[in-house]
């Protein structure tokens, strides 16, 4: 996978979000896959230090089981998503099955909302990138922002350094680009160095993080 998407493919699919707003030198950090115990805590204390705002991409099996931390997530006044609610490749699925599973994530999501918090223009981000184009039109039609990225970190690949991780998004970070972590066991040893840097070098040229 390249860690930026070339612009043909923004302009097949240029019904889907691949950047963000630009004013003001704002970037917008988002993070996949979560939330879980081991990780997303500690993404959310990283935050915190920088005045960051971010967006997640929840996987609905992981909101039922950890609701508290994604009431957390809300609190600490971070966006929300949804990644379906079993992490499904869409290339691999059936249109009917991935928006059940991805409506099943959505009323997880709504059902662990805080008292008075709605989700209007709820977003939506397809696990591993991968949606055809029904599934896609199906979505939009219920309501959904399918959110894609400018830029991913490649934090999950073992076979990548965390430096080389770094690399992929300093390299390319650009007013309004859209970053994509990982709030997973996976990415874990990788975002944990990668993270840190990000924020502060970036930080340290005067942009600013914003949520979706």
């Amino acid at each position: 996978m390249l860690a930026t998407i070339p612009g043909f493919v923004k302009w097949i699919y240029r019904k889907r979000i691949w950047e963000g707003p630009a004013k003001d030198k704002a970037l917008y950090l988002t993070f996949d896959d979560g939330p879980i115990p081991e990780v997303t805590p500690w993404v959310l204390e990283q935050l915190k230090n920088y005045n960051a705002k971010a967006t997640f991409f929840c996987i609905g099996d992981n909101v039922q089981k950890h609701p508290e931390i994604f009431r957390q997530i809300i609190a600490e006044g971070h966006s929300i998503g949804n990644h379906t609610h079993n992490h499904l490749n869409g290339w691999k699925t059936s249109a009917p099955e991935y928006l059940l599973n991805t409506l099943k994530a959505q009323h997880i999501i709504k059902k662990n909302l805080p008292e008075r918090k709605s989700l209007e223009n709820p977003l939506f981000r397809p696990p591993y990138g991968k949606m055809s184009r029904k599934q896609g039109k199906q979505l939009r039609q219920r309501g959904f922002k399918l959110v894609m990225w400018s830029i991913i970190s490649m934090d999950y690949n073992a076979g990548l350094s965390a430096e080389k991780c770094t690399k992929n998004v300093l390299k390319h970070a650009c007013p309004g680009s859209i970053i994509v972590f990982h709030d997973s066991l996976k990415a874990q040893k990788n975002l944990m160095q990668v993270l840190p840097q990000v924020l502060e070098v970036l930080r340290g040229k005067g942009y600013e993080f914003r949520a979706l």
